[in-house]
């Protein structure tokens, strides 16, 4: 009896915990607008991943015709996307022991009528890779595996970006 009050005891008192300190699961983003038209090429596999992304919350419809931006309350400019893969270690010898990957990504978003919601923005994302010559292919694809992430995340920070826009 006294090992079941106990039990009841800590397991209320976690409960308690877990919800006075704030915790709550990730709700979907909520956006001021419901059309947003991007210029991000159809077939980019990042243009793919954000459109998904907008698309799903149920809240927003991604134009990618120019002939219907007319049509979208938000326009997405993608200013640049740039790849990058630089050497940060070397060993005694001077092989290459260390790669940085980064995905550098410029936007902007603005209304219909030309309005600067979300100037020039600039995202770097950076993760470091370790080389080694006789497992060359694996690293490959795991460079590539780094780049799919990179991706998601910038997916997530430019999501979070466009709901902080409280008004069209």
């Amino acid at each position: 009896m006294q090992t079941t009050r106990r039990a009841w005891l800590m397991s209320t008192a976690l409960v308690a915990g877990l919800a006075g300190c704030g915790f709550e699961l990730r709700k979907p983003y909520s956006y001021a607008f419901s059309t947003l038209y991007s210029s991000i090429p159809i077939m980019s596999p990042f243009g793919v991943k954000l459109r998904r992304n907008l698309e799903s919350s149920g809240q927003v419809s991604v134009i990618t015709d120019a002939r219907q931006i007319e049509e979208a309350q938000v326009i997405f400019d993608q200013l640049f996307e740039l790849r990058e893969k630089v050497v940060v270690g070397r060993t005694s010898t001077g092989a290459i022991s260390e790669y940085q990957l980064r995905l550098r990504y410029r936007f902007r978003v603005r209304s219909r009528n030309g309005i600067e919601l979300i100037p020039d923005t600039e995202i770097l994302l950076a993760r470091d890779i370790n080389f080694n010559e006789t497992a060359a292919l694996s690293k490959e694809s795991e460079e590539a595996l780094l780049y799919r992430d990179m991706e998601d995340d910038l997916v997530q920070q430019i999501q979070r970006r466009l709901a902080a826009i409280r008004q069209v």
